[in-house]
């Protein structure tokens, strides 16, 4: 029997890549909505840093990486305990990505508070956002303490930039001092986005002068990656200083990413 010829334009099911792209444009859309639909519906911005909070916060998470074909494979277990998490940072998605693992609120960077939608709907779900280099770092840590302080927990990329996820750039631990004040733990949390070849994901790092706009586009046409996830033993901030904990950090998500590239990927990672 004659197979029928798939045109370069069009999937298995004789869908067109044009049709695909705008689907997952109106699924967007439909999330987003969502999404300020559960700020407003829940009165989420009348108290945005409210534990309870962060079930809704994974609930939309969850919704982001269906509407970017995301599978989230989580390894072992994600702890509930309050602590200050850190993980390493690809791209934009990784929000996505981790909140749907874990229920935390999140820490970005400032821009994003500006951002059409998304900046107004991040920051009714609890986001923080701190100016890199500007003095603000001071008074973002405070927050943080004070919020750990409270049982909520917060997550933000010590890398403070993105990453092609190949490795773990310089971790910058100024912010680590927020568990140290609360009295309470660091947890390391990686990711790894993984191709259908089995093999790291180009698509999804947000690197480099690619513009935010060309970026979404080229995820809603990438197909399916899977992005792993993996928590390693929190980290007791008791005793620590400031250094001593960036210096544990740096060495637990070097060892942490390099094991979990070996458990996800079919070769190993050539760094240049």
């Amino acid at each position: 029997m004659t197979q029928p010829v798939v045109h370069p334009q069009t999937n298995s099911k004789g869908v067109s890549r044009f049709v695909l792209y705008v689907r997952k444009v109106v699924a967007m859309v439909v999330a987003v909505s969502a999404g300020f639909y559960l700020v407003f519906r829940h009165r989420l911005y009348k108290d945005p840093n409210n534990p309870k909070n962060t079930r809704y916060v994974q609930y939309f998470c969850r919704k982001l990486c269906k509407v970017f074909n995301i599978d989230v494979k989580v390894h072992g277990e994600i702890p509930r305990e309050p602590a200050l998490w850190v993980s390493n940072h690809i791209s934009w998605l990784d929000i996505a990505v981790l909140g749907s693992g874990a229920r935390v609120f999140f820490l970005a960077k400032a821009e994003i508070e500006s951002w059409p939608l998304l900046g107004k709907l991040a920051k009714g779900g609890g986001t923080l956002f701190i100016k890199r280099g500007s003095g603000d770092s001071m008074r973002i840590r405070e927050q943080m303490t004070d919020f750990l302080k409270q049982d909520s927990p917060v997550l933000f990329f010590p890398e403070a930039t993105t990453t092609d996820g190949t490795r773990i750039k310089k971790v910058h631990g100024r912010l680590l001092g927020a568990a140290i004040e609360a009295q309470k733990p660091v947890q390391i949390c990686l990711i790894c986005y993984v191709n259908q070849q089995g093999e790291l994901d180009m698509v999804a790092p947000f690197i480099d002068d690619m513009t935010f706009a060309q970026h979404v586009k080229n995820v809603l046409e990438m197909p399916e990656v899977t992005a792993h996830l993996m928590s390693l033993p929190a980290i007791d901030s008791t005793g620590h200083t400031v250094d001593s904990l960036t210096a544990e950090v740096q060495q637990k998500m070097n060892e942490g990413l390099i094991e979990l590239q070996a458990k996800v990927l079919r070769k190993p990672v050539v760094i240049a």
